[in-house]
């Protein structure tokens, strides 16, 4: 048995890319959720449905693996589809094909249900579980999404801004491609310049809304300088809202 597919073409618009031309994470990560949110309509577990029962999706982890960003005005096919349970996560994998046929970039992620009134993780769904057994392939990536360490607290630190309107999602919570967008404004442009990213990996902690302060702390690993960590943090209550790992490349 094959898992459900869904497959959609993304014109990268000019508003999609960044400072070199090319598709931006932030983009990309709105690419993942865009098609995550229309298979789920159509396989019967979109929002509506699901806040028939009260409940509503949280995204929990999600790995991204970069091969190549699209430049402006190319354009891209990218799948996704289900991958049954592993305990409480509902598993969605995602790939990014040029026009030509390669593989651009793949990701895996793993989804929660949340319960509106406790706030409680419920147990995925059964018709999402039973598909284990049918479980052929592995992730498409090198390993599923996972727990990944804080951003030392000894880190660089931002300036602190707020949540703004424009951050925010219909539940009125901030979107999450928004953690990956701060986190981007933080690089100086040099560096966004000279270097490509070759792996993302976000895990989403707590939620945060609108006019929140938060303040992202950056750490630079020394054993592997290419891999930076990174914390959002509402310094009012000291909550961890989002982790951010990047591994970039540099090719000028």
């Amino acid at each position: 048995m094959k898992y459900p597919r869904i497959e959609k073409e993304y014109p990268v618009h000019v508003y999609d890319t960044g400072p070199d031309g090319r598709l931006s994470l932030h983009a990309l990560f709105n690419y993942f959720q865009d098609i995550a949110s229309d298979h789920a309509i159509v396989l019967g577990y979109g929002r509506d449905e699901l806040l028939k029962q009260n409940h509503f999706w949280v995204l929990s982890r999600i790995y991204a693996e970069i091969d190549s960003l699209p430049a402006w005005n190319e354009k891209i096919s990218l799948a996704s589809w289900p991958r049954g349970t592993d305990k409480l996560f509902a598993l969605r994998d995602f790939e990014m094909e040029s026009a030509e046929g390669q593989i651009l970039a793949r990701a895996t992620s793993s989804w929660l249900i949340i319960d509106r009134d406790s706030k409680r993780v419920q147990r995925p769904d059964i018709n999402l579980t039973k598909l284990n057994s049918y479980l052929a392939e592995k992730s498409c990536t090198l390993r599923n999404a996972a727990k990944i360490e804080a951003a030392p607290p000894d880190g660089s630190s931002s300036q602190p801004f707020r949540v703004r309107i424009s951050d925010l999602d219909v539940n009125l919570h901030t979107n999450n491609s928004s953690y990956l967008l701060w986190v981007i404004d933080t690089y100086k442009l040099d560096f966004m310049l000279r270097n490509v990213p070759m792996s993302v990996e976000i895990n989403y902690l707590s939620e945060s809304r609108f006019d929140d302060t938060v303040v992202i702390v950056t750490s630079c690993s020394e054993n592997d300088p290419d891999l930076f960590s990174h914390s959002a943090i509402r310094p009012d209550d000291n909550t961890e809202l989002c982790r951010v790992r990047i591994r970039w490349k540099r090719i000028l």
